[in-house]
């Protein structure tokens, strides 16, 4: 979430910032409301400070007066007394109309876009920042898509996933099962030789949770709702991880701080039909593994280009082509301020597949989360916190199998072969 005084102070940045998600001079009036209600804010504030400055003078002096002897300026004394109190009950009533309005104003706006993102509005307008140095890999006629490949060789079952629980849960049988947990140990594994932390964290979390990383109320409609218990199942890891350092404040010289986590994430996508969502493509459960950094704000950018070198290897070793693309402001999410997309070539699709978007949110989810490092001089500050996926399985898998089919069988990557214990998955 942004801060009040960030827009007051950076106006016209902000509003060149919101432009670039394609804000309409209507949806910028927002701006200015905000800092109105604050400006409201600030006033009924002083005269609710001044009213209760008044009142607790003039209650003090009503001893006094009574041992005084004053009887009749006592009773006059507690007249203003309980009228102070009906003006100031008023007012703290009109604080907190006031108070929930400009939350509820605040919480409604996206973080600035980074001076580095372009303007756009679809994905089509996304920045092209690093391409696959050579010719993209061409299959025979005769190749399959993977979900015609899982079929073929008992890796995944979407049918049964449909009986068991609904569309969009697949089953992993056999050597699928074991190329899954391969890649899982595999990722988790490069995490943790580049310095993350293992985390396995739970995977529902409670609303302060989701509204800490900015999933509630943007993406509140697509996450799974547990009603009974006011619980949600996790997006991403990213929720759970970044939400172990809420309400904390750190040393500066704690940074960074490096976590990685695997689950399984939960996403409630709106349904649509065609080769584009079949199979793995799009599902409502699948495994990832997070990379989660809290980074001093000096150093943020450096981190994210990092993070990108490590998501880089992973694809490198793994043998996929792949691109990276930096989003536009109209395709970037509700809490960056800039972020990679990385795309995997399927080459059975002939199409390029999202596996891993890698974010830094500045400041915007550690507003949220009251997580503050103190700086030299001991005064805190808002830490930033990055994210990414590293990777994400579902579609990983469906390029694996599709770009390495044989006729003998589907040929693994030799970096992954010590992990799955075969060569071939036949």
């Amino acid at each position: 979430m942004l801060q009040v005084n960030f827009l007051r102070e950076n106006k016209e940045m902000v509003i060149e910032g919101f432009r670039k998600r394609n804000f309409s001079d209507e949806n910028l009036l927002i701006i200015d409301s905000i800092i109105s209600l604050d400006d409201e804010r600030k006033s009924i504030q002083k005269s609710l400070d001044d009213k209760l400055s008044i009142s607790n003078q003039t209650a003090a002096k009503i001893g006094q007066l009574l041992k005084n002897g004053e009887k009749l300026a006592a009773e006059t004394a507690k007249a203003d007394v309980s009228s102070l109190k009906t003006e100031i009950s008023a007012l703290e009533e009109k604080m907190r109309t006031i108070a929930t309005e400009l939350d509820n104003q605040m919480i409604s706006l996206p973080n600035v876009p980074h001076e580095s993102v372009a303007f756009g509005k679809t994905p089509e307008d996304n920045i092209v920042y690093q391409e696959w140095p050579t010719e993209l890999p061409v299959l025979p006629e005769t190749a399959l898509p993977h979900w015609d490949l899982a079929k073929k060789y008992d890796i995944f079952d979407l049918e049964l996933g449909t009986k068991i629980t609904g569309a969009g849960f697949p089953v992993y049988r056999k050597k699928g099962a074991r190329l899954q947990r391969a890649l899982i140990n595999f990722f988790i594994d490069q995490a943790v030789e580049q310095g993350f932390e293992e985390i396995i964290p739970p995977l529902m979390v409670n609303e302060a949770s989701a509204r800490g990383t900015g999933q509630i109320p943007d993406k509140e409609a697509q996450m799974y709702y547990v009603e009974k218990d006011d619980l949600y199942l996790i997006p991403t890891a990213e929720v759970p991880i970044t939400n172990l350092y809420r309400d904390v404040i750190l040393n500066e010289d704690q940074f960074p701080i490096k976590m990685t986590g695997y689950t399984p994430c939960f996403r409630r996508e709106a349904g649509s039909y065609g080769a584009h969502v079949r199979g793995l493509n799009r599902v409502h459960q699948f495994d990832k593994v997070e990379i989660v950094v809290l980074e001093h704000p000096d150093r943020s950018y450096q981190t994210l280009q990092e993070m990108l070198k490590h998501v880089s290897s992973l694809m490198s070793k793994l043998e996929l082509p792949y691109r990276i693309l930096h989003l536009c402001g109209g395709d970037m999410g509700f809490a960056s301020a800039s972020t990679y997309d990385f795309e995997v070539y399927s080459a059975a699709q002939k199409r390029w597949l999202e596996v891993s978007s890698v974010s830094n949110f500045e400041t915007f989810q550690a507003n949220r989360l009251k997580l503050r490092y103190r700086d030299g001089s001991k005064k805190t500050q808002l830490a930033h916190t990055l994210n990414g996926s590293a990777l994400a399985l579902a579609r990983i898998v469906a390029a694996l199998i599709e770009n390495n089919q044989t006729e003998e069988g589907i040929l693994i990557p030799e970096a992954l072969q010590p992990y799955t214990g075969f060569k071939i998955l036949n």
